[in-house]
Order: C-alpha cells, then structure tokens, then sequence
C-alpha cells in the first residue's frame, strides 16, 4: 500500500493552488483525490459575462509564488491571450476564463486523481498514519498518508422552508443546466441577495422582453447590499487582520462573522448599476414585468405539480406582516455553507470543534488534535474571518499550510502587511 506525505481529498482552487506550489517541492509527495472526472469551478454559474470579485493576481499560486510557472499570466501567455487581456485593462477575469485556467493548471500536474470518490477516512495509530479508502471505476482503492488537507468545498445550501419541497425549484449552482426551462415558464422568481442571485436576474432581466415572464427577485436583506470594495476594507483579508479575528473569544467571532457577510457576499457595485440601468431601459414603454422585494423572508414553500406552480410563503421583516406570492420557475440562490463529509466519520474522535459543533480551525488551519495532521481548505469564516472563502489569501493559507508539512518556509509567509491596526496598540 502506497504511503504519502500528505492527501489532499477534493480539488476545488485552494487544494489545486496547494497541488501546484507543491508540485515543485521535492521534499514532499502529496497526492490528490477528486470525486469529479475533471476541474470544475461553479459550473453552474459560468454566465458568458460573469467576472471574478478579485483581480488576477488571486490566482492559484501568485501571492505565494510570483514566479509560478502555474500562474494566471502563464496561462494567457502559452494560450496567446496575454496582450488581449491587457488591452481589455480590467483586472478582473472571466469566470469562465478562471474555470478554463484551473482546468490549465491541472492538466500540468502528476499528482492528481479523478474520479476518485473518498468513502472513508481511519487513522493506523500504529504508523502513526490516515488511510483514505476511494472508490474509482468501480473498484476500491486505498492510500495512506501522514497527513490531511481536506478541500471538499462547501455545497449548496437551502433555506429550512425548503426541506422536503419535491419540485423543479433550482439551486443557483446549478442554473446553467437549466436556464432554458426556467426561461419557458410564465414567472421566475429569484430567491437571495448575493452576486448570484444578482447574476441570475441580470441574465433573466436580459431576455424578459423576448419570453414575457413575470420576473422577482426576494431577498431578506434590507436592500441589495453592494461588496465594499474599499482599500481600507480591503485590508481585511491580510494576516494582521486572521491573528486579530482568530485571537478573538468565540462569541465575538460568531457575532462578527453574521454581521461581516456582506464584507464578501456582497454584488460587485457595477453589476448593481448595470441591473439598474436595464431595468430603466426597460421601462421606457411602461412598467417591465419584474418585482424586487426587499425586507421579505422566505417562511414556507409549497409546489402544485397539477399547475407547476410554487406558492412561497413570504414575511416583510419590518413590518412584520405575512403574504405569498406565487412562481412557476424558482431559483435559490441561498448560498454555500460548510458540512463536515461523513467520510471523517471513523476519525471524529481525532477532531476539534468548538462550542457551537463547528470544527475548531487552529491558527494554522489545522482542526484535529495533534494540531498539525489534518487541515482545512476554506470553512473558517468562524475563525479566520472573511478571508476563509477569499480567492486571494488560499496562496497564503496554502503557504501556511506547506510550512506545517514541510517544517519549513518553502514560501514566505507576510505576517503584517496593513496600515491600520486591528486590536489595542502595542
């Protein structure tokens, strides 16, 4: 049976990043599990202009490695798009541009599986080793490593009103596939306040006109929070500000974390403009077919298979006062939200949680007990703040990460990047 340095279980960006500065680092052997038969980043959602929130450089390796033969730019470079992308003068690429650069990226490394679908993870504490069992083309396949990066991302999430509902309602994950059915019915409604639900009744908006649906868009929050974008903000997502966050008692950290999720679950402030400027142009010959309700909470779902209709059951959060509003189509765009695999299951004694149930993710992304077996990809909005899902700080976790296996600083590490000071002055 082989035996590894590390496994890396699930290949979203921050484990490829991971398999990609690693790549180069003769000390380690790591290898790499995907479920999937290939790279795949929100396929669901690759809208043909649909941009990333963060430049360019948050790429798989650059703010760890500048010299990466794995990076954005190298990509544009061997493909022949580097002067397009500079002539475009936007630091922000395509989400499909960054889907086909991970897809890139991949297909350059050894080291990865596909199809291999992790069915349980134990511990040897003979060896002193985690053997991961998989199954692939049907047979069972077993691998053994010191230590874990588990990078299975977070899957869709769906509002408690929706649990049962047994009906064509789509998460937003997966609107690409079924975007044409959605655009037949006589009314869509979009359900959240994220880039993605923004997204979706852009592109929904887009063609109201060509197929005459009733179109709304319901969102619990206030108003259609935009992503702050400032640069002080912005400094938020640097390591002065995870030791600040993740020094903090667990209580303040949860309260800090509901009341910060529009600091990256925000919409981008020109996608706002742009919603607003199609629904003034659309309005020029009269009222366009479209609602946008704000305030407004989702308490109940029922479906008429008869009709294909959804009856949802809706509170005004301010007013306190109860309606419905009835929807053939029924997008929810309610987010991603991490749930621990029911692989760990035989090693849940050897994890951390914290009072809540949540894993305890240490500062240096480590969640089991020996503080430096098993890390985390992403999932740690409770403790390592808004930079847990920010595509630009995995390089930096990711560095962390290598200098626990490796026991040195393959890449080096900024600990005080910021003009501003978090906590008490020294």
């Amino acid at each position: 049976m082989d035996s590894h340095d590390f496994i890396g279980i699930g290949l979203g960006p921050y484990n490829l990043g991971l398999a990609c500065l690693t790549a180069p680092l003769a000390e380690l052997d790591g290898l790499f599990l995907e479920a999937r038969d290939d790279v795949s980043w929100h396929p669901g959602m690759l809208l043909e202009s649909s941009r990333l929130q963060t430049p360019f450089l948050a790429d798989l390796v650059t703010l760890a490695d500048p010299t990466s033969p794995y990076s954005f730019l190298a990509y544009l470079k061997e493909i022949g798009r580097l002067y397009p992308f500079y002539i475009r003068e936007s630091f922000f690429p395509l989400r499909a541009e960054y889907d086909a650069y991970c897809r890139w990226a991949a297909a350059k490394l050894p080291h990865l599986r596909f199809g291999h679908q992790v069915t349980a993870v134990e511990y040897d504490p003979a060896d002193d080793l985690y053997v991961v069992t998989a199954t692939a083309g049907g047979t069972t396949v077993t691998h053994r490593a010191r230590h874990l990066v588990l990078g299975t991302g977070t899957p869709p999430h769906l509002p408690a009103a929706c649990a049962g509902l047994d009906s064509d309602a789509v998460h937003n994950s997966r609107y690409l596939e079924h975007r044409a059915a959605l655009k037949a019915k006589r009314s869509i409604t979009v359900l959240g306040s994220g880039q993605s639900a923004a997204e979706i009744y852009h592109d929904l908006l887009t063609d109201i006109d060509a197929h005459g649906y009733q179109l709304n868009w319901v969102t619990r929050s206030p108003r259609f929070f935009p992503l702050e974008y400032t640069k002080l903000t912005l400094e938020m997502t640097s390591p002065d500000y995870v030791d600040y966050f993740h020094a903090l008692p667990e209580p303040t950290r949860y309260r800090l974390e509901a009341e910060q999720k529009g600091l990256f679950k925000g919409i981008s402030a020109d996608l706002v403009n742009d919603i607003y400027d199609l629904l003034y142009a659309r309005s020029i010959d009269g009222p366009a077919p479209t609602r946008l309700l704000t305030n407004t909470e989702l308490t109940a779902v029922t479906y008429d298979e008869a009709t294909g209709v959804h009856t949802l059951g809706l509170r005004h959060v301010e007013q306190e006062r109860d309606f419905t509003l009835d929807t053939e189509g029924l997008v929810l765009a309610t987010g991603y939200r991490y749930r621990l695999p029911s692989f760990l299951d035989p090693i849940r004694d050897r994890l951390r949680f914290d009072g809540h149930g949540r894993l305890d993710v240490a500062r240096n992304y480590s969640v089991d007990v020996s503080g430096r077996g098993i890390f985390l990809q992403n999932g740690g909005t409770h403790t390592h703040s808004i930079t847990s899902p920010d595509l630009g700080m995995g390089p930096y976790r990711n560095a962390w990460i290598i200098r626990e296996l490796l026991g040195r600083e393959a890449y080096p590490i900024e600990k005080s990047i910021t003009f501003q000071e978090f906590g008490v002055p020294a």
